[in-house]
This record gives structure tokens, sequence and C-alpha cells, in this order.
């Protein structure tokens, strides 16, 4: 139960709209709330920078957070970026230099402020998150720590457009959200003047981003660009990196715990993609006082004991059954004082008939040939939403896969890291995926995933120069899968199951191919920990300031349904979450959205793959009314991918925007 704070050591006063002037003249829009007498006695500043809206769009959680901050003493801004919400510009792509210019120009303007002592923090999460790191990374004299949330140090491999160099239908999916928000107007009661101006200007330059981002499918300087990884010696501010095992983004935490050189730690719950104070599942923490413990440290350097925190703070799931839902996850905390964990040893299984063994593998070989709809219970790349996006039970995956399992297990088994699997497989076309799922198999059969890792195998060697497979040559490849910290019961066994499609969750391949598994070049390594006992970890209960006032005209709702057209062989996914419709009372905006994304494939041609996106967008207050349709459509042959996009925007029932993007580009190995 989140307990509501009213009442906090420093009054508050709130600047609901202010402007931060760049110095190539782009304005700003930002909120700010701080103490009241933060001009006579300076507060540190601590900056949320983002394309997502501060009227309505970030509105609800903002409102839990930032009073928070200034009510213990902190200038708690919340800027939309360049481009977005009230701000003026325009925004072609994500982490461009231009955003992190300005990302720099907004701390050192906070810096100089008559409230402000000079010293500065940047929170946020996805978005902000990554550009948190980025901006640290340029070193902004004023910026002293960040707390960095869902985030990733390496933009190719672990962020929504590649995973193993293989393209994720979720590159496609981000591009379909970011084509929607980016054409929705400023509030006409902040912009009264120039509102409208300010909305065409958008819709006139709207980046097509899946088309920007499908330019680069190798890990090239696009990607490079913005991910800390090429020197994380760049981030000298403090870092905080929280996330959740069910995020898409837990792996940078422990990269980040064992490469970074400045202060840092690391906390991963069971979450999904929210903040951990009203994340889900559950166990929530009290985050905001956490991250008061490291603001007091390093922006008003308070000794707060954050540094003889443990290195690394991991939440260890017990065995889940497999739910589409997951409300509450059951487990306990555990701390590591280093990364990587030296009360961890290696356990190896080998592949022997359809078991995995503690012995040498077999010379055996198998065949791997999924039909093209084999994932459709992989849920949700990135949960986000909150609808029914947890991976559903895994038998019917299984089932068009190539399976081991151990026996039954004897006793309980604690996974904390990366597994990894490396497998000698041959080819019958040039190019091919592999995707590997770990799975805990219970006593009645139900299996829950886990842990999963895809590799395109021309990205056997190199992300950056892949190169085509020879049919028939055998390969030794290594795919290591997500971290995980995951408790397996006795009486349970361990399952991996391999195949060589899995769709929607990527995109399939230009041909339709089999691989060959050979048993004696394969194996699995499986991070286990040493130590049976847990020690006492204790987050403070949840804290939140007073929740936004909204009311509720249209009752949000999520549905995904998966069909079978057993005449044509066709399965298709369809989800439509729709967000609801909110009156925002505190100035009246009434918005709402609703989103549709739908993926079908015949199971035995993967040029039978399509997807489609389309969101509508509305916003209204007394007479106003605007109103915009974005689509987004994809698919391919054997050679190109092929995008086409349309959008439409009104004021009223009259039409003011209609532009239609036909787009094709080569495949490149993917």
């Amino acid at each position: 139960m989140t307990k509501i704070i009213t009442e906090f050591p420093r009054k508050i006063r709130e600047i609901e709209n202010t402007i931060i002037t760049l110095p190539d003249g782009c304005e700003l829009a930002a909120r700010i709330w701080l103490p009241e007498n933060a001009e006579s006695n300076p507060v540190p500043a601590i900056l949320e920078y983002l394309p997502y809206r501060k009227r309505e769009g970030t509105a609800v959680r903002d409102a839990l957070t930032h009073p928070y901050f200034a009510g213990h003493g902190y200038a708690s801004v919340r800027v939309d970026m360049r481009g977005n919400g009230d701000s003026e510009g325009l925004m072609h792509d994500e982490y461009l230099q231009q955003e992190l210019d300005d990302g720099v120009a907004v701390i050192n303007w906070l810096a100089q402020q008559n409230w402000c002592t000079g010293k500065v923090g940047m929170m946020g999460i996805s978005w902000g998150g990554f550009n948190g790191l980025q901006v640290a990374a340029l070193r902004p004299e004023p910026l002293k720590s960040i707390i960095t949330l869902c985030s990733t140090d390496d933009r190719y491999t672990d962020d929504i457009h590649f995973k193993g160099g293989a393209l994720l239908m979720e590159n496609l999916g981000w591009a379909g959200t970011m084509f929607s928000y980016s054409s929705r107007p400023p509030d006409p009661l902040l912009s009264t003047e120039r509102w409208r101006e300010m909305w065409l200007q958008r819709l006139e330059n709207t980046p097509l981003l899946v088309d920007n981002w499908l330019q680069h499918q190798h890990r090239d300087e696009f990607w490079k660009h913005g991910s800390i990884c090429e020197d994380y010696s760049d981030i000298e501010a403090a870092v905080l990196a929280v996330g959740g095992w069910y995020d898409a983004y837990s792996n940078a935490i422990p990269r980040m715990m064992e490469n970074l050189d400045c202060p840092r730690k690391g906390i991963i719950g069971p979450w999904a993609h929210k903040y951990p104070h009203f994340a889900v599942p559950e166990p929530r923490i009290g985050f905001l006082q956490e991250a008061l413990r490291w603001w007091d440290r390093w922006l008003k350097d308070i000794d707060t004991s954050v540094e003889d925190d443990p290195l690394y703070r991991v939440y260890v799931m017990d065995s889940t059954r497999p739910n589409t839902s997951q409300a509450v996850s059951k487990g306990r905390w555990i701390t590591m004082d280093k990364w990587p964990d030296s009360d961890t040893h290696t356990a190896n299984y080998f592949f022997n008939d359809t078991k995995l063994v503690n012995t040498q593998s077999s010379n055996q070989s198998w065949l791997i040939d999924s039909p093209q709809d084999t994932g459709t219970g992989c849920g949700e790349f990135c949960i986000m939403w909150l609808g029914a996006d947890w991976p559903d039970d895994q038998r019917p995956e299984d089932a068009n896969s190539l399976t081991f399992d151990t026996g039954l297990l004897e006793n309980d088994l604690t996974i904390v890291g990366a597994p990894v699997i490396e497998l000698e497989l041959s080819s019958d076309t040039p190019q091919a995926n592999v995707a590997v799922r770990l799975c805990d198999v219970w006593p009645d059969g139900a299996s829950t995933r886990i842990s999963f890792g895809i590799l395109n195998l021309c990205h056997r060697d190199s992300h950056e120069h892949p190169e085509p497979l020879t049919p028939g040559e055998r390969y030794r490849v290594r795919v290591q899968l997500d971290d995980i910290a995951y408790r397996i019961v006795a009486g349970h066994k361990l399952r991996i199951s391999i195949s060589n499609a899995y769709w929607p969750m990527i995109w399939p391949s230009p041909e339709k191919g089999s691989l060959t598994l050979h048993g004696d070049g394969s194996h699995l390594e499986i991070p286990v920990r040493n130590s049976q006992s847990y020690e006492e970890v204790s987050f403070p209960p949840v804290e939140s300031a007073t929740p936004l006032r909204q009311e509720t005209l249209r009752k949000s709702s999520n549905q995904r349904t998966v069909t079978h057209d057993l005449v044509s062989g066709t399965t298709t996914v369809s989800i439509v979450d729709d967000f609801g419709k909110n009156k925002i009372l505190e100035h009246g905006l009434v918005n709402s959205e609703i989103a549709r994304e739908t993926y079908s494939i015949n199971s035995n041609d993967p040029l039978s793959c399509r997807a489609t996106m389309h969101w509508t967008e509305e916003f209204e207050r007394d007479q106003w009314n605007v109103r915009t349709e974005t689509k987004a459509e994809m698919w391919s042959d054997k050679d190109n991918f092929y995008i086409k996009a349309h959008m439409q925007a009104f004021e009223g029932s009259k039409e003011m925007f209609n532009r239609e993007w036909v787009r094709t580009v080569a495949r490149k190995l993917v």
C-alpha cells in the first residue's frame, strides 16, 4: 500500500510552465516544483528530460514524484524536449547530438538560476534513462549524479531495434508509437497564439523513424553514438541504475556494475517497465526514499550511507506459473558486493537424446525446423502498457521447437546471471535465426519462460561485419540469454527449447529453412548461486506525493487475441490498447488514446509476414478539439523491406493534414 505524503519538510510552490531558451534561440517548455523559499535558500536541481509531454503524457507519474523531491529540498524539473509537448523546434530522431547538446544547455541553465546551488542531478526511465547516461558521458560540470531506470548502455544489442542481430518487431512497433506521439499539438492554453503554427510545422516535418532505423541494420556509427559501452570511462557522475526482470533493459545493469569506473549501484526488482514505487508485479519499494538518499549524498554532500550499500541488489523470483498478466512475484532480495559475483559457479549441461545431462554431449544430430508462427506465446518484448503482455505457457512453443529436459531437480536451483548456450549448427540457407528459451517445467507440464536469447547466425562473429552462412557448413555459435535471478524449486525440470523462428518477437528470415544441431560441439552453461541462504534486504515502504486529480470519461482496456485460420494456415496476433479518456481537472485538458497492432504470418511462408500499427490521438477542451490518425505497415520479400505510413490530422471536422509515406529498404543479412 502506498503512503500518500501531503506534508513535507519544506513548503512547495509550482511553476506550471516556464521557458528555457537554448543557445540557438529555440524555447523549451518546463514545469518546475521547488521549495517556496528556494531563492533565499537555494537547492540542487533534478532534471527529467523527455519527449512524452509534461502537460498530460507523464502528468500522472509526475504528480507522484516531482513534488516529493521538491518537498525534501530540491528543484524538480520536467522539460519537454525540442519538438515535443509545448516546446518549440523539431525532433528528427532519438538521441541525436542535438538532443544531448540541448540537455547540456538545460543543465547549465538550471545551475545558473538563483534558486539553484549549482549542482544538478538527472533522472529518467526509458528515454529519460537513456539520455541521462548519454548526457552524463558528455560531463557537463554541474551534473553530479544520475538515476537511470530501464535504460541501456548499448543501443544496438539492447534496445527495441535488434536482438542478437535479428530485427525485432518492436522496431516497427515503437516507430509507430512515436509516429503517433509526434503528431500531437501543443496545448493552446500555454501556446495561445502559436499552437496551430507549431502543430503544422511538426506534422509537415514528421520523421519516419522506422525508415531511419532500417537504414542501419548492422552495428554501425549510428548505433555506437549514444552507446556508453563504447567508453564507460566517459561517465564520472555517480550512477544509480534501476530496472526490472520483466523489463527489456535489465541486461545493461550488470554490465554497468562491472564496467563503470564512477560511483555506482544497481537495483533490479521483479518489475516491468515502470518506476518501482508504482510498478508491477509487486513487491514495490520505497523508490523515492532511495532516490533521496542518493540525491542527498551526491547533490548535498550529506552522509546517507549509500556508499556502504551493496553494489548490486536483485530480487530472486521463485518458480512462477505461466500467466499473461502478473500482479505479484514471490521471491526474496539478495545482495552482491561485486559483479560478477564470486558466490556463483557454472553448471554445465549437455545434450543426449531429449535430455539435459551432466556428462559430455552425444554425437547425435537433431533437426530444427519450426513453423513460422512459433513464438505466439512470447508476450511483449518490452512490457510497458500492462495488458496481457507476459509470456504465456510455453508448451505450444516447445512443441514446435527442439527441447531438452533435465530430470526432476532434487534441490532448488537458483540462477543469478546470464545463461549461455554454445551450439554447433549447420544451416541449409545463407541467413537463419536461432531462438533459445530457458524454461521452468512444472510437474503438470506447464512451461514458464525464465529467459531467452536470439542470434541472427550471420552475426555469429560480429554485429558490425556480419557474413552469410555457407549452407551445410558447421559453425560453433554462442548465444547469451538475458540476465535473470530465478529459483527453480525441487521437483521441477529445467528445459532448453531451440527454434529457428520466434514470431512476432522477431522478423522472420528471408527463406524458410532448417538448422541441424550437432551435439558433440554443444552445451549449456547456467550461473548457479552457491549459497541457499538469503540476506535481509530492507527497502522502505512505498511513499508518493498526492496523485493527480483527473476524471475518467472512458475506462482503459486491453485486448490480445491469437487466431489460427485452419484453411489458409495464417496466424494473426491482434492487440488493442485503449488507454481510456481522461480529463485533468487542474487545467481541463481531455486526452484519449487508442493503439491497435496486428501481426500475421502463414506458418509455411516467412515472406507472408505483415505488421500494421494504427493509433488514434484526441485532445479537447471546451469547444476546441483535435484528432490525429496514424498508420504504419511493413512487409518484405527476400530482398527488401516495404513500409507504408499515413498520417491525418483534424481540427474539429476540418482535415488539417494528410500525407502518405512509401519506402523500400534493402535487406542486409536480416
